[in-house]
């Protein structure tokens, strides 16, 4: 009987972190950045290379990076709905272009709208890899001061999370 213990105690301990796993919302992963400083960087701008693109010129401004690309199944899904939620936030939507080539993406952008105030090209992925970016689309919402409040995994498209993220926006510019 002794021996049927310590594989019954595992079992138990197995099924508890599965229980506890099953009850999580995946699109609301926990974040090490949430409460950290944005990673800071410099990228072109997707429309003009001669521009560029960094947290430092959203300083003092409650703001919203939305993580995307052109190839991205998801981004497809919750476009109509970002193009909304930048009407109806009072705080700049800023894209971040994530591993696409630039003229799919302007030709994407030119199809179907541009709800992004500016955009960071990020071809390589490497603004993504800081923000510790799982896949596309992504969305976060920062404060004033710099400080990542919010991450959102996934597509948009549910009215909760596009409700989520502008009352995180309106709770930050209130507050």
């Amino acid at each position: 009987m002794k021996r049927f213990i310590l594989p019954i105690g595992l079992f138990a301990v197995l099924l508890a972190f599965l229980g506890i796993g099953l009850q999580r919302n995946p699109r609301e992963l926990p974040s090490p950045l949430i409460g950290k400083p944005v990673p800071q960087f410099s990228a072109q701008m997707l429309d003009n290379p001669a521009d560029t693109v960094s947290p430092a010129k959203m300083q003092g401004r409650v703001w919203v990076l939305n993580v995307w690309a052109s190839w991205c199944e998801g981004c497809r899904i919750e476009h109509k709905d970002l193009l909304d939620l930048s009407r109806a936030v009072d705080a700049p939507v800023i894209g971040l272009n994530y591993k696409d080539q630039r003229d799919d993406a302007l030709r994407w952008l030119q199809n179907n709208g541009n709800p992004y105030r500016h955009i960071a090209f990020d071809h390589d992925g490497r603004i993504g890899i800081d923000f510790g970016v799982y896949g596309v689309p992504e969305t976060f919402v920062i404060d004033r001061h710099g400080i990542i409040r919010m991450k959102h995994i996934g597509p948009l498209s549910l009215p909760e999370a596009r409700e989520r993220v502008a009352r995180k926006v309106k709770e930050l510019a209130n507050g």
